[in-house]
């Protein structure tokens, strides 16, 4: 029963995907060749165009990637991959610790090289078809290594201690373990600014003394501690801009994307910051950490019971060792099935994280102005080559941010494009 389940949500999750896909390509295929005339005066028609093509390649790349994943799951759970793997790695490796932790490396191996060709063809292929992308060979094998490195390094540890409390903690296992993942994820937050970060790219301090000084003023006037600004060298991989804070406590710092800071001015750049400060100020963020570790503690014990239901391993074509744990075994199968079983609140999630958008907008509006934000969403939208014409269903479903008209008409009538 457990495996016709598993197999009826994943093909209701492929056949509502390319569903939404297909409903994407022909909407936005059809409203091509007009500009909505919100926008007429600010964006041309070749650039909605190119926003379109764009648009629909990268929905047709993730089609393709989606179905694709699926079939590695099918082949990993109900083909025996995984029962393969765990059974080698057995006849290879005595020592209980090192044999799981070798069984979630190899799954986690087998996902990035699969996973590899497609990240390739959207920096060098999509990306760079539409003249994103700035990312040399070299620098994407570098990036790749690091990646790979850095995922030991942090990683492997974690995945040793989740193993050591489920192995040795009797049936508080799940609470200790969410306690290590509560504790890693802040210790990432904590790292990520002044050690994460620059492993990968260059961070020198804002030279514009007379933004400097708005954007020192701005965060004064919302509370938000501010300990540096920075700019990014986003140029060297991709043309797209963006902005955003980083780090807690005293240690918070915002980042600027080079190509954000040199394609608005300093009104649409202090609009910008006053949007992702008002996150800040309604808490956004924080409420968003505290509800992502309230699900972690769900799944956990979630977890904590299917591990130990034989059917939730022969169900998904695997056969528990007898008499060896098979803690790492129930992790990957847990985390590999349950975006199948989730897929299904990713509207919600979608709905709740427009309206902290419509929320940052107001917020940016009192703190800066209306024209000045929406002259810089309408320069985001035209050169990320955001498309204008979304379907409304696959937006509602996927977008975490508003459709571009609803979002500019919200800010007022004087902030629309037609007038600035």
């Amino acid at each position: 029963m457990f495996t016709l389940l598993f197999l009826t949500f994943l093909l209701a999750d492929i056949l509502i995907r390319l569903w939404l896909a297909s409903r994407q390509i022909r909407h936005v295929q059809a409203n091509r060749n007009q500009v909505p005339a919100a926008f007429a005066e600010r964006i041309s028609l070749h650039s909605h165009q190119r926003a379109a093509d764009y648009t629909v390649d990268r929905v047709q790349l993730g089609m393709v990637e989606r179905v694709v994943e699926a079939g590695v799951l099918v082949c990993l759970t109900l083909l025996g991959g995984l029962q393969f793997l765990d059974q080698a790695i057995a006849r290879a490796i005595e020592h209980e610790l090192l044999r799981q932790l070798a069984l979630i490396g190899a799954v986690l191996a087998i996902l990035g090289v699969i996973g590899l060709p497609f990240a390739a063809w959207s920096k060098f292929r999509l990306e760079a078809r539409y003249g994103f992308n700035r990312m040399t060979p070299g620098l994407f094998i570098s990036d790749t290594v690091k990646s790979i490195i850095l995922a030991m390094l942090l990683g492997a540890p974690l995945a040793a201690a989740v193993l050591w409390v489920m192995q040795n903690t009797g049936t508080a296992w799940t609470w200790w373990a969410w306690a290590l993942w509560v504790f890693f994820n802040l210790l990432i937050l904590w790292l990520f600014p002044t050690v994460i970060a620059p492993i990968f790219n260059k961070f020198t301090p804002l030279d514009n003394p007379e933004l400097a000084q708005r954007i020192n003023a701005l965060a004064e006037r919302s509370g938000f501690p501010l300990s540096g600004l920075y700019v990014m060298d986003g140029s060297r991989r991709s043309a797209h801009g963006n902005a955003y804070f980083t780090g807690f406590g005293k240690a918070r710092r915002i980042v600027f994307f080079d190509t954000l800071l040199n394609r608005l001015d300093n009104d649409e750049v202090e609009a910008v910051l006053a949007h992702e400060l008002g996150h800040f100020h309604h808490k956004h963020i924080l409420r968003r950490i505290i509800l992502s570790f309230a699900l972690s503690l769900v799944f956990f014990q979630a977890l904590g019971w299917l591990s130990g239901q034989v059917w939730f391993y022969t169900g998904l074509g695997v056969m528990p060792q007898f008499g060896r744990p098979n803690d790492a075994l129930a992790l990957i199968l847990f985390f590999l099935v349950i975006p199948v079983f989730t897929f299904w609140v990713g509207p919600l999630a979608s709905r709740l994280s427009r309206r902290d958008e419509f929320q940052a907008d107001a917020y940016a509006v009192r703190q800066s102005s209306a024209p000045a934000l929406a002259s810089a969403l309408v320069k985001l939208y035209d050169d990320n080559a955001a498309t204008l014409t979304p379907d409304p269903l696959h937006s509602a479903f996927y977008d975490s941010h508003p459709p571009a008209a609803v979002r500019i008409q919200r800010l007022g009538p004087a902030s629309s494009p037609a007038h600035g």
